[in-house]
């Protein structure tokens, strides 16, 4: 409507004497717009005034398309500008990923180990005359592919089993693995070994098992944790768990990085030490717990080994207990005489200050908070274990190898 007032006073201010208005009784003929009901009193009038009407509205159209344009131009400029810093915040969480699980190229245990030395030194706190000796065992360590047995503690779970005999109050039954030695994280490893030294621990129960002498025969002393590292490495090698192998590059000798269930799988099987992974995907108790889990465990330590002590130390290895960020060794379960359950674990982050107490243990039996876990404390999400049962043969491995690219876990419903 404004557009149409604009060209009528358009029209009337060029031809203003030809126009006529509206209703005049003057019997003129009358000629009225179509698109804004002027009328003019001149046909040649009226073809102007619509041709301004078609003028206006092209211009605006054009307008509109301009606008079209420029729309679509700055919505392509935020998308492209989004976009970008999508693949950065992809890039650097790529990054963080890379330096939590030790995949980013800056050194593996020596190179840490000597960087955690110096700083010592620099804080006062280690003298250099020190920081030499212990780098020479420790380059004499790597050399041999043997653990230095300084983060080792012996003889806990003679001491556990000492304890549950002379314990007379609400333990109802016992199970332990037999010599498991406790390894703890060091100054090469802090952060990131809990894996490897978890299998140290399990190692340790099988090398004092003469049952696995045959398939341990190459590995007769505990492996460095840069040995471990390359006997998974030999193992992903021989054709184990191809996609796990790819996700760290089939590389881990000389890194910082992470192993789980599967590395501890592939490694066992490698080995001809059988073992499965069983996996509790979900909870399966109120509040988040886990008793289904407590339940396998105390079934794995009480077949077979159902006689009328209280205290039974079997020939069954401990168990590696695998969560989100972090891995244990279960060592044991309690039985308490109200039919609750208590997982008896050794953490890698345990220092060997604490596990020592475990060796003078009072009769009260506080040191075992350390070792103790009920169902009320397994909250994780998921949790995986690598239960060891038997050795294999060389056609057995061969076909858990094949099986390994497949499927390696089993989930508990």
């Amino acid at each position: 409507e404004a557009v149409g007032r604009e060209l009528e006073e358009h029209v009337r201010a060029r031809h203003g004497h030809l126009l006529g208005a509206p209703g005049t009784g003057n019997g003129e003929q009358l000629y009225e717009c179509p698109m804004c009901s002027l009328t003019c009193t001149n046909i040649q009038i009226l073809e102007e005034h619509v041709d301004l009407h078609l003028e206006e509205h092209n211009f605006s159209e054009g307008g509109n398309m301009r606008d079209l344009e420029l729309a679509q131009q700055l919505q392509t400029e935020e998308d492209e500008r989004q976009r970008s810093e999508e693949e950065k915040r992809e890039r650097e969480e790529f990054k963080k990923l890379q330096r939590q699980y030790g995949l980013d190229n800056s050194g593996g245990f020596k190179q840490q180990f000597l960087k955690n030395m110096e700083r010592e030194v620099d804080r006062g706190r280690m003298q250099p005359f020190e920081y030499h000796k212990r780098k020479a065992d420790m380059m004499e360590s790597l050399a041999s592919g043997i653990d230095d047995g300084k983060t080792k503690t012996s003889g806990v779970m003679e001491a556990l089993c000492k304890f549950y005999q002379n314990e007379n109050r609400d333990a109802r039954r016992v199970w332990l693995s037999a010599g498991v030695d406790h390894f703890h994280s060091s100054l090469g490893d802090r952060g990131w070994g809990c894996g490897y030294r978890n299998f140290q621990m399990l190692l340790s129960s099988l090398l004092q098992n003469s049952f696995y002498n045959d398939c341990l025969r190459d590995t007769t002393l505990i492996p460095s944790i840069p040995k471990i590292q390359s006997m998974i490495e030999d193992a992903w090698r021989e054709g184990f768990d191809p996609q796990g192998a790819s996700h760290f590059n089939n590389r881990l000798h000389g890194s910082k990085a992470w192993i789980g269930a599967c590395e501890i799988y592939s490694l066992l099987t490698s080995l001809r030490i059988k073992c499965q992974i069983i996996d509790f995907h979900k909870p399966t108790g109120p509040m988040g717990t886990h008793p289904r889990l407590f339940e396998w465990i105390l079934h794995y330590y009480s077949t077979d080994n159902e006689g009328g002590a209280k205290v039974v130390c079997t020939s069954k290895p401990p168990i590696y207990l695998q969560h989100q960020g972090h891995s244990r060794t279960i060592v044991g379960i309690e039985e308490k005489k109200n039919k609750s359950l208590c997982l008896l674990l050794f953490d890698p982050g345990c220092s060997s200050q604490q596990m020592q107490k475990l060796l003078k243990q009072t009769n009260d039996g506080t040191g075992l908070k350390l070792l103790r876990k009920f169902v009320g404390s397994l909250k994780e999400k998921q949790y995986q274990i690598v239960a060891v049962d038997g050795v294999l043969s060389l056609e057995e491995k061969a076909a858990r190898c094949h099986a390994s690219q497949v499927l390696t876990s089993e989930k508990i419903p």
